[in-house]
């Protein structure tokens, strides 16, 4: 039945281009965006995964960051204390010089001051952000040395900062070099000459602010059993020393593995993501394409059905 008030074929066409037009958009949204799930609306469950997976990721970014950090201060540690390690053998060779009778140890003793200051000079160096791993100045830098290593959630939603840890603490005191406050630090620490059973209290450095005990110190004078003190006691902090940067390049090779634990599981998180909520583009593409053609026939049905009550007109004349 055909009527001229209420037009069923022109409704039902109006009716599908608009179904057409939704459709339309949404597909144009992915397209523009790349995304199949851009807001909560598209699909909730999805959405709030990718949201908190997304926050999770910065995290690790910032935790990535802070890992960078970690390491350039473990380096700079590092490289001091080789670099330290080296000058204290020099002066090991410069004792075991002086021990040889008819040597001048003054001469000697001189260069041993001259290498003594290059060890305060390297270990004032070894600071990196303000903070140095070398040098102590109160009982606030016996702390072990953290480092944030990775951000965690657990299956409850709970979350946690993991971190590595590098002691500060040896078998004798800390593994500082110098001491400015009360003679733990290696180069500073009586405790390597009480435990050979010295008849001297003998150590490398006083550091700055400290003179508790003795400084190495040579002269034409000084007894042969002093020396060898002297150089015991030095062998015994160069251990204490190798140990300390064996310490510290285990704990540079585990900042690394980390960093790259990190940016890997960063890598795998952006394909999760990507798997709920990205667009296939080339399937998006391609339902444009058909609902292009959607439209244009629902265009037409629209046009024929509207051109039906004038079929009617000459019925009329």
């Amino acid at each position: 039945m055909t009527s001229i008030l209420t037009n069923s074929g022109a409704i039902s066409a109006v009716d599908k281009l608009r179904s057409i037009g939704s459709a339309r958009l949404a597909t144009q949204q992915q397209l523009n965006t790349g995304l199949r799930v851009d807001t909560a609306q598209d699909n909730t469950a999805y959405w709030s995964i990718a949201t908190t997976m997304r926050s999770d990721n910065r995290a690790l970014s910032a935790a990535e960051d802070s890992l960078g950090l970690g390491a350039a201060a473990v380096d700079v540690a590092y490289t001091g204390m080789t670099n330290a390690i080296y000058v204290v053998q020099q002066i090991k060779d410069k004792l075991i010089s002086g021990r040889e009778g008819g040597v001048n140890r003054v001469k000697i003793n001189t260069e041993i001051k001259e290498l003594r200051e290059e060890l305060y000079t390297i270990v004032d160096a070894s600071s990196f952000n303000g903070e140095n791993w070398l040098l102590r100045h109160s009982t606030a830098d016996d702390a072990d040395k953290e480092l944030v290593g990775s951000f965690v959630r657990d299956g409850k939603g709970n979350v946690s900062i993991k971190t590595l840890n590098y002691s500060m603490a040896n078998a004798l005191g800390t593994n500082h070099l110098i001491d400015d406050d009360s003679q733990s630090g290696i180069l500073t620490n009586v405790a390597y000459a009480q435990a050979l059973g010295t008849t001297t209290d003998w150590v490398l450095l006083n550091g700055r602010n400290q003179t508790l005990h003795t400084e190495f110190t040579l002269s034409n004078n000084t007894a042969a059993s002093d020396v060898d003190d002297m150089i015991s006691v030095t062998e015994r902090m160069l251990m204490a020393m190798t140990d300390a940067a064996a310490g510290l390049g285990s704990t540079m090779s585990r900042i690394k593995m980390q960093g790259a634990f990190v940016a890997d599981l960063q890598d795998t998180q952006d394909r999760g993501v990507g798997r709920l909520v990205d667009a296939n583009l080339e399937s998006a593409a391609s339902k444009m394409r058909a609902i292009d053609v959607q439209r244009s026939l629902a265009n037409q049905a629209l046009s024929v059905a509207n051109a039906t009550p004038l079929n009617l007109l000459p019925l009329l004349k």
